[in-house]
């Protein structure tokens, strides 16, 4: 089995790796879709986003990294992927996660959606929680791998 786990992952997080990990373990291969959106102002651009994830993930020897943009289904269809992978932190992120699935299921019966519940400890957590903390000289130790503290940390500070 073939997945992908999209996202922008601006910045990945603890509960992002989470889920990689976990889905890792579920399929053959998994490739990270890093969503390339130019409606949106990214802290970091589309390649830092990849080398990060790929330097976080090379432990893993079943994960992968692209880049996408557009429509999650025509991404998976491109590489053959048949299974999304989406996590859910809250009841809230259930609901618009399943309309999105099962558009996704229209536009392609043979791919399905796969939903991993976040960990409890990362229930709270999203890459703006990271940003909103940053912004303001919080500690983020608890929300992102170590490794890139000091890139999340560059950004506000050349801000200010």
């Amino acid at each position: 089995m073939k997945a992908i786990y999209p996202g922008s992952f601006d910045p990945i997080t603890l509960g992002h790796l989470d889920i990689i990990e976990r889905a890792s373990r579920m399929c053959d291969e998994l490739v990270i879709g890093v969503l390339s959106n130019s409606q949106k102002n990214p802290l970091f651009s589309i390649d830092n986003r990849v080398s990060m994830i790929r330097g976080l993930t090379e432990r893993f020897g079943n994960v992968s990294v692209d880049t996408f943009e557009g429509l999650t289904v025509d991404f998976a269809k491109s590489i053959n992927a048949n299974v999304i992978i989406r996590g859910l932190r809250a009841v809230t992120d259930f609901e618009s996660e399943i309309q999105i699935a099962q558009a996704n299921s229209i536009q392609c019966p043979d791919i399905e959606t796969v939903f991993l519940t976040t960990s409890l400890k990362y229930s709270y957590l999203s890459s703006t929680v990271v940003k909103e903390f940053a912004s303001y000289g919080g500690d983020i130790s608890q929300f992102v791998p170590s490794e890139i503290i000091p890139k999340i940390t560059e950004k506000y500070n050349k801000e200010n």
